[in-house]
């Protein structure tokens, strides 16, 4: 596991932006946040789920988070916009951007994979990244310590047979990922990572690997030291690395 300790208050008076947060590792880790001081923008598409995780931060006390239901399958470039101004005018800025949300899609040859599948996939994986990276930016750029963490795969980083569209997907990711990086490396207060969660208990995992026994992977709130390192300050001047939680 990324061995890595965070004090109590690390991300106190940060505001970070979580997609996929109703549940999983998106979950875990906008908890995690709120733990230690942030306000959480929990952005999801089923509001039953981002409730849910809201009232569970509230009740443990922590800085009260924001629910916003969001479709990245179906959002239309404008609706990014809207989404953009309307945090500017409630926050003002953001501190941090955690990429968590994914779909899988079918495992399958290439040969078999349906161009529909296929970019389903990407557009929730690969283009709905870039837009909210691209809106949410000048938003970021106001942080003085601004961090964006995006998540890979260990199939993003070599290709292996039938992961089709998703591990497509993932390399794309970390070709955004160095990209941006790049681009921000000694111009702005904002760096750019990515995070491999490795195995992990959850449903896309068990999705994945119908046989495998979940209990044998760690829970996703076990995982969470490389999250909490890469959006808090001790990790100002990381930029364009990629990074394994496991």
């Amino acid at each position: 596991m990324f061995d890595y300790s965070a004090r109590p208050d690390l991300l106190k008076g940060r505001t970070i932006l979580v997609t996929g947060a109703g549940r999983g590792i998106g979950a875990a880790a906008a908890k995690s946040y709120a733990a230690h001081g942030a306000t959480v923008l929990l952005l999801g598409k089923t509001e039953a789920n981002l409730s849910q995780v809201y009232d569970e931060i509230e009740a443990a006390g922590h800085p009260k988070p924001a629910v916003i239901p969001f479709n990245l399958e179906t959002a239309l470039p404008h609706q990014y916009d809207e989404l953009a101004a309307m945090i500017e005018a409630e926050f003002g800025h953001i501190d941090g951007l955690l990429h968590n949300a994914s779909i899988i899609g079918p495992r399958t040859p290439l040969e078999q994979l349906s161009g529909d599948n296929f970019m389903r996939v990407m557009q929730v994986n690969v283009n709905a990244m870039f837009m909210l990276t691209s809106t949410l930016l000048p938003l970021l750029k106001l942080s003085a310590d601004g961090s964006v963490i995006f998540t890979s795969s260990s199939v993003g980083r070599k290709g292996r047979a039938y992961w089709g569209a998703y591990g497509v997907s993932k390399f794309a990711t970390e070709g955004l990922m160095q990209t941006l990086a790049d681009e921000l490396e000694g111009v702005a207060p904002v760096r750019a990572n990515s995070v491999n969660p490795g195995a992990t208990r959850t449903s896309m995992r068990a999705q994945a690997y119908p046989a495998e026994t979940p209990e044998n992977n760690p829970l996703p709130e076990q995982i969470m030291p490389v999250y909490l390192y890469l959006m808090g300050p001790d990790s100002t001047g990381i930029n364009g690395q990629a990074f394994n939680a496991q």
